[in-house]
């Protein structure tokens, strides 16, 4: 069965793949972005001109864009029943050596704009009592890394968003999954898509090269396993393509989808959902 699905983030990487594998399949699929009369603009008319997809232009950290982006579907669609949240930026570099700014501006479009979205969307899916958010969030959902400790802890955040809004949302027949990739050759890791990176260089140089040897050798050791892994981003893009058609009550809260970490990501999604039935059970009963 056909369904109305919004992506954010299609100009490029995983959303772009993705709204082509889900129109491919048949669904109508709306797919958001910013900039679409210049920077994006290329990109906007190659998404556009195949049956099924839509370009919306939306700037994902502005309150009235997301507003008016999601009244215009909702109004021409008459609903949205898939919303997929994959925009975010990536970024490297000391935690010291970030300034709160540069954090806030990493939060603004890795936290908040999920929120955003979430706020104007879910009105039109509780009145239809249906609905599925497909969160993109990071194979390291679950822990940290050093040198990219914002960035996890924003998707730490959004991983927070899916669990909570699963049980707050299911009188109302909305389910929430996150998926957690692994390092994939897309433009968030191969350099061409700008980061949120730590700025304060006067701290990155009393660090010295320790630090930054250390940082070379982690990004060496995870782009070393995507080539070894021959990492293929279609493999998200089939993964949401799954979870769509999937059967509305099967979906898992968390679809772990990362080659490289050969099942310990599913040992951690399965030992995190026991402890916390575990401690559910301690504190409720």
């Amino acid at each position: 069965m056909s369904k109305t699905i919004f992506i954010t983030g299609t100009s490029t990487g995983f959303g772009k793949l993705t709204a082509v594998t889900l129109a491919n399949a048949g669904h109508s699929v709306i797919a958001g972005m910013r900039n679409t009369n210049d920077k994006n603009a290329v990109a906007a008319k190659e998404l556009g001109a195949i049956e099924n997809i839509e370009v919306v232009d939306i700037d994902i950290t502005d309150d009235t864009s997301v507003k008016t982006a999601i009244e215009k579907v909702i109004n021409k669609y008459g609903k949205i029943d898939v919303l997929i949240n994959n925009a975010a930026v990536s970024g490297f570099g000391l935690l010291e050596g970030y300034s709160v700014d540069q954090v806030r501006k990493m939060f603004d479009v890795n936290v908040y704009s999920v929120l955003r979205m979430y706020q104007a969307v879910l009105p039109s899916m509780r009145k239809e009592r249906n609905g599925l958010v497909i969160n993109i969030t990071t194979g390291a959902s679950g822990h940290t890394l050093p040198f990219m400790v914002p960035y996890i802890a924003s998707k730490l955040v959004v991983e927070s968003f899916t669990e909570g809004l699963q049980d707050e949302l299911a009188d109302y027949g909305i389910e929430n999954v996150s998926i957690q990739p692994g390092v994939y050759p897309t433009e968030m890791n191969n350099g061409s898509k700008a980061g949120i990176h730590a700025d304060k260089t006067e701290i990155i140089e009393e660090y010295g090269t320790a630090a930054t040897d250390k940082f070379n050798a982690l990004g060496t050791a995870l782009f070393g396993k995507m080539a070894q892994f021959e990492m293929n981003p279609q493999t998200i893009a089939d993964g949401i393509l799954e979870l769509v058609n999937m059967k509305k009550g099967e979906r898992p809260l968390r679809f772990p989808l990362d080659a490289i970490a050969q099942g310990t990501d599913k040992e951690f999604i399965e030992a995190r959902a026991n402890i916390k039935a575990k401690w559910v059970a301690a504190y409720t009963n």
